[in-house]
């Protein structure tokens, strides 16, 4: 098994090991392939940089240095020509995948940056904060353009509708909000959970918005009316990762139950328990086609579930 600071490389039709990407000094704490191709992938660590490897052959093209705090999340620009990290040093910044070079620092937000969220053309960045906001930025200039004020507790995630028009936020205050990415004003708030919101997500249409909360229980709200319209109940723990699939009719939940579940996304019926890891599972994602699940655990493995 891998340690904490090196990521493997799996082919997931056979489960057969490919590379194993070494060279972070301390956790590796998110990754990100820069879909649709595929052929990148970049990692963010704890030992503050953040590494650009080939995904056909395992070789780092660039080490980016310049965050003064652990990398918590990242992402890829749909060009694939920017890779975007947020850090526990408050800022966020822009590297460039051909030259290695920095290109931006996003700066503003007074506490630690734990997620963000490129738009679907690449020209802005959502970047949600512990410091209770939510900035949104101009990718080309690194201009702050709008700052959403409003949660009363920290960002736990952040993400752009399928038409940019609108951005849903989860926080620690127990609520998620929408809102309208021109004007920056807050249109809905959505409640209903007990605790915390550890993590929010529209499906593909952006008809449909998800909750997952320290509750343990997630939620499906209509982005139109903002009722809730399933309530998913049956983990026995926190629920801190939900997605839907990429058809929109699933949903799939992770819990520090140590099961991952699948539901259907309109009725709220559990349709399947995947049972097997030995520690609570932080994250699970569909694959493109939406027939294979992945999840991983704190027992140090990832499954892959057809």
């Amino acid at each position: 098994p891998a340690g904490p600071s090196q990521v493997l490389v799996w082919d997931t039709a056979s489960g057969t090991e490919l590379h194993v990407l070494e060279g972070h000094r301390n956790v590796v704490y998110a990754i990100a392939f820069n879909n649709p191709y595929g052929d990148k992938i970049a990692t963010g660590s704890f030992d503050k940089t953040c590494k650009l490897w080939c995904a056909e052959t395992g070789k780092c093209f660039h080490t980016y240095r310049g965050h003064t705090g652990e990398i918590v999340c990242l992402a890829f620009n749909p060009q694939s020509t920017l890779v975007a990290t947020s850090s526990m040093d408050t800022t966020a910044k822009l590297w460039d995948v051909e030259s290695g070079e920095e290109v931006a620092t996003l700066t503003g937000h007074t506490a630690e940056v734990l997620s963000l969220c490129f738009n679907t053309v690449g020209s802005q960045l959502v970047t949600g904060s512990f410091d209770h906001t939510v900035a949104i930025w101009d990718v080309a200039s690194g201009r702050r353009v709008h700052t959403l004020i409003g949660h009363m507790g920290e960002i736990s995630n952040v993400q752009f509708n399928w038409d940019c028009s609108l951005i849903v936020t989860g926080s620690m205050d127990k609520t998620c909000k929408v809102w309208e990415t021109v004007s920056g004003k807050c249109v809905a708030t959505l409640t209903g959970h007990k605790e915390e919101v550890l993590d929010v997500c529209f499906d593909l249409s952006g008809q449909l918005i998800a909750t997952a909360s320290a509750d343990g229980t997630a939620r499906v709200f209509s982005t139109a009316t903002h009722q809730c319209l399933a309530t998913l109940e049956g983990h026995e723990g926190d629920i801190s990762k939900i997605c839907f699939s990429p058809q929109g009719t699933r949903v799939l939940t992770a819990s520090s139950d140590k099961t991952a579940r699948l539901w259907d996304a309109h009725s709220g019926v559990c349709l399947q328990v995947l049972e097997g890891h030995t520690d609570e599972i932080f994250s699970c994602v569909f694959n493109y086609e939406g027939d294979t699940i992945i999840t991983g655990s704190k027992d140090n493995t990832c499954r892959i579930w057809y």
